[in-house]
């Protein structure tokens, strides 16, 4: 059996895990290719007007896959907790999938106010491809271990970078709009080719992130949005800028951004991303706000040259 895993949503969360999990178990799969015009051409088809982008590519890779797997994974997420809850897509995705491609996916469901625990959904995905649960648990925190080993290595590394010397930007969007080779990948490699430092929302420690996105706004019940906003209130004081990167029409995300932005006391612009842009526009606004940066920098420098008597 080989198992398909599209690249898009859950995939920027729970990608790595996937793939040890079923390494561990000697399962084959296999990815859908990294998001292209083909395959967001697929999504629009397949897609309503009012789905998200991130929606839209979603479901281009569901069908780029189909017919070439045995089956394909799509988890049901729908909480880790009270006010922890995720976006209406994750929750729905799977039966989106299930009535738009006529497939019975390979599905979990995470709802922790119901005890359907994280274990609990590989357990289940074990038991569906005939692993008995011990089999199926080894793997899972072989796993955990792993990917955890990994992201520690990343969240170190993003934490070093605050204390660049260069120009330093925190980028604010969900993995799955960040990474993605058709919405953030350009943006970010733009940013890299302009000397900036990027410093990555999405790479700190979520139990500090959560918390602090609470600051901001206590009554924020979306988990990636807590971490999101907790990021700012994490960094705020140690960039010169920040950029929010969202994939049109978010509801969340228009909602949350715009708690933030009368929060933010430094520069920062929003970049809403949709499947008919053209980089040329963004990079207009991205060189813009890069030149707002760094003529910041060097008042700031100016200014403490004289207030230390000169050179």
């Amino acid at each position: 059996m080989i198992v398909g895993i599209p690249r898009g949503l859950f995939y920027y969360y729970q990608g790595d895990l996937w793939t040890h999990f079923f390494d561990a178990l000697g399962v084959s799969y296999m990815l859908s290719e990294e998001t292209n015009r083909e395959i967001i051409d697929l999504g629009m088809h397949y897609a309503t007007d009012e789905m998200c982008l991130s929606m839209k590519i979603y479901l281009g890779h569901i069908a780029s896959l189909k017919g070439k797997c045995d089956i394909i994974l799509v988890p049901r997420i729908d909480n880790y907790g009270n006010k922890n809850q995720t976006c209406t897509n994750f929750l729905a995705a799977c039966d989106i999938v299930r009535n738009l491609f006529l497939i019975e996916p390979l599905t979990y469901n995470i709802n922790y106010e119901k005890m359907e625990t994280e274990e609990e959904a590989f357990k289940k995905i074990g038991k569906e491809l005939g692993f008995d649960e011990e089999t199926s648990l080894r793997a899972y925190h072989n796993a955990i271990t792993s990917i955890n080993y990994q992201r520690q290595k990343m969240i170190s590394k993003n934490i070093e970078a605050l204390h660049s010397k260069k120009t330093k930007v925190l980028v604010v969007g969900h993995p799955y709009n960040l990474y993605d080779t058709y919405i953030g990948k350009p943006i970010l490699d733009f940013l890299k080719k302009n000397n900036i430092e990027i410093i990555h929302s999405y790479l700190f420690h979520e139990n500090i992130t959560e918390e602090l996105g609470t600051k901001m706004q206590e009554q924020l019940y979306f988990k990636y949005s807590k971490n999101l906003m907790g990021s700012i209130v994490l960094c705020e004081d140690k960039v010169d800028g920040i950029i929010f990167l969202t994939a049109f029409p978010c509801g969340i995300d228009s909602l949350v951004n715009e708690l933030a932005f009368h929060y933010i006391k430094i520069p920062h612009i929003d970049i809403v991303v949709d499947e008919l842009d053209s980089m040329v526009g963004v990079e207009t606004r991205l060189e813009s706000f890069i030149d707002v940066l760094e003529g910041k920098d060097r008042h700031e420098k100016n200014r403490n040259v004289s207030a230390n008597g000169g050179l």
